[in-house]
């Protein structure tokens, strides 16, 4: 079970084993990896957007039915997301309690919520898009008792949209770049990179605001 286990999660980072699983699994594998990591904690380290992007370069390519992908990948992205928010709406400041194991972190959580103070309601359409946030950003959304249907506005929007953009732009690249299959390790390399930049520059961001002295904003603002 255990390597079984193992097997899948290299899978799921390796071009290659990606689209074998893609190739094997189909649209039902896709909506399953979907539903979990917008559903569950345990889903934070799947990669939801290099699979999208590599189902629609095969959906392109005849392996998946454009048609049998799109529609039931994003209703299993919004059913993920709504789980994740009734999970914050009853557990609650609980959330922030629970110790850390391997299928949950609360730096992650606690990165989700100061991206939903930043952003309020549309950090439930723009987490999509940033790994990691958008696993957490629902529960934290639940927990500070959003209005549902709110909520399930921006959800709507968003789970479309992000599903929509990933495998309609690799779909696209499918179409404009001849034998893109070749060359999906540099896709799904640049697409991590994508990903990824938004936190890398966050944290860049918040070192330099906690290397800045207390008195240097002041100061500067009195020069001004």
């Amino acid at each position: 079970m255990l390597q079984s286990i193992l097997h899948f999660l290299h899978s799921l980072y390796s071009p290659d084993g990606l689209r074998e699983l893609i190739r094997s699994g189909g649209a039902p594998l896709v909506c399953t990896i979907v539903f979990i990591e917008t559903g569950f904690f345990v889903g934070f380290f799947l990669p939801g957007d290099s699979l999208l992007i590599t189902a629609g370069i095969f959906s392109y390519a005849g392996v998946i039915p454009l048609k049998w992908l799109l529609l039931p990948v994003m209703l299993c992205a919004i059913a993920g997301d709504q789980i994740g928010y009734w999970i914050g709406r009853s557990a609650g400041a609980a959330l922030y309690r629970r110790e850390d194991s391997f299928f949950f972190r609360r730096s992650h959580l606690q990165r989700a919520r100061d991206f939903y103070e930043k952003y309020g309601g549309r950090a439930v359409i723009l987490a999509r898009f940033v790994p990691i946030v958008r696993t957490f950003c629902p529960p934290v959304a639940g927990a500070a008792k959003m209005p549902y249907l709110r909520y399930l506005f921006f959800d709507f929007f968003g789970g479309t949209f992000w599903v929509g953009a990933m495998i309609l732009g690799g779909y696209s690249l499918g179409h404009f770049i001849p034998n893109i299959g070749k060359y999906i390790h540099y896709v799904i390399a640049v697409v991590v990179l994508v990903s990824i930049l938004p936190a890398v520059i966050g944290l860049l961001r918040s070192r330099n605001t906690s290397a800045t002295p207390p008195g240097t904003a002041v100061l500067n603002h009195k020069v001004k």
